[in-house]
């Protein structure tokens, strides 16, 4: 069989990489790159702690496990950590925390309290203010970094015979006998099955093909698609895990450096004017940052980057054929570094045997016939930037 993957992000990747793995003929398609869009601008932990439906947190549990079974097969340096994660809260925070562990523990999740001395043994170098009233500890979850994880995927799909070509695809077709996808210097790819993982592109491409895949697509400040990540260059932490605080929120980078993401900030993060690294928002993440650090330091030095997420309209993942006989597989989501490696082979499975898999079946592009887009209702604890 010959597949087309349109998108090189984490989803594209990952389903690619299976599909070659087990034998198959596989065109990778991307305008850019492998991982310059969504993948990019991710930051990527590992969890399934803020995930209410069941079928999801179902679903976002397989992803974790996933990623270890992953992480054993994968040439390079090492681009998965199951490093915990803890979150810390204040006097307006806890109530909130406290129900969060409650719920956790009565689904078996692993999620227990810690002192303070405990969590400075698990993070690292960081302080814990005298405002912190109460942490928890998930030791299950984990962080991934994105630039390796995308190299590695790629570096395995071309091992066993993948091709990525860069193309801005422009149309997508089915035939009796197959599939053709148009690139915008005329070239035309075909093959038996496309497999649409644009991430944030999904709708507008899915619409070439005559299909209705709802996300959403505002891009303008405020929007619950849009916030902002900081990548702090030095001074360089001891960090060994994820922690949420308060006001910021961090995970480990390569080589010491730092993702921080304050959520408060996310509605000042504009597309059309992006944040200079010496202006307000820098300053008030390097300041937030500082004040976890135990011994002072000169101001951090801090790149920005403004993210986008590819948000399904009800917050969930989409995945499978839009009708019965379709050759196009949709797969997107919202919490794409999380489910990458379950969804690639649970993708790639459906595709080659056409046998459904059963976790995927409360997310199949199916479930948005006859809905009207007001009716569409999204999870926003699922959906929250940083929460993915």
């Amino acid at each position: 069989m010959k597949v087309i993957v349109v998108g090189a992000g984490v989803l594209g990747l990952s389903v690619a990489r299976q599909l070659a793995v087990g034998g198959e003929e596989v065109v990778l398609l991307d305008r850019w790159g492998a991982g310059t869009g969504t993948t990019a601008t991710t930051f990527a932990w590992t969890n399934s702690s803020r995930k209410p439906n069941p079928d999801y947190h179902r679903l976002n549990l397989a992803g974790m496990e996933e990623h270890a079974r992953l992480a054993e097969q994968l040439p390079g340096r090492p681009s998965y950590f199951r490093s915990g994660a803890l979150q810390w809260a204040d006097s307006a925070s806890e109530q909130w925390l406290g129900d969060n562990v409650e719920r956790l523990r009565s689904l078996g999740y692993p999620a227990h309290w810690v002192t303070p001395e405990e969590a400075t043994r698990i993070a690292g170098d960081l302080r814990i203010p005298e405002t912190i009233t109460s942490i928890a500890h998930f030791p299950s979850e984990g962080y991934v970094l994105p630039e390796r994880f995308v190299g590695n995927l790629l570096a395995d799909a071309e091992r066993h015979g993948a091709r990525l070509v860069l193309a801005e695809v422009v149309a997508v077709d089915e035939r009796p006998d197959g599939v053709s996808v148009a690139s915008a210097d005329g070239t035309t790819f075909t093959g038996d099955r496309v497999v649409l993982a644009a991430g944030r592109w999904t709708q507008g491409l899915a619409a070439r093909a005559g299909v209705d895949i709802p996300m959403v697509t505002d891009t303008s400040r405020g929007s619950q698609t849009v916030g902002l990540l900081g990548y702090v260059r030095s001074p360089k932490t001891d960090l060994r895990c994820v922690v949420h605080s308060p006001g910021l929120n961090l995970r480990p980078a390569a080589d010491g450096q730092t993702v921080v993401q304050a959520l408060d900030l996310n509605a000042e993060a504009d597309p059309a004017a992006p944040p200079p690294a010496d202006g307000e928002l820098a300053r008030t993440l390097a300041r937030r940052f500082s004040a976890l650090l135990n011994e002072p330091t000169p101001p951090p030095e801090t790149d920005l980057r403004i993210a986008f997420r590819s948000l399904p309209a009800d917050g969930h993942t989409i995945a499978g054929y839009a009708s019965g006989p379709s050759r196009v597989y949709h797969l997107v989501s919202h919490s794409g570094i999380t489910l990458a490696p379950v969804l690639g082979r649970l993708a790639a499975t459906e595709i080659t045997t056409d046998q459904e898999q059963h976790l995927l079946a409360s997310f199949r592009p199916t479930r948005f016939i006859g809905l009207r887009r007001p009716d569409f209702e999204v999870d926003q604890r699922a959906t929250t930037l940083g929460e993915q």
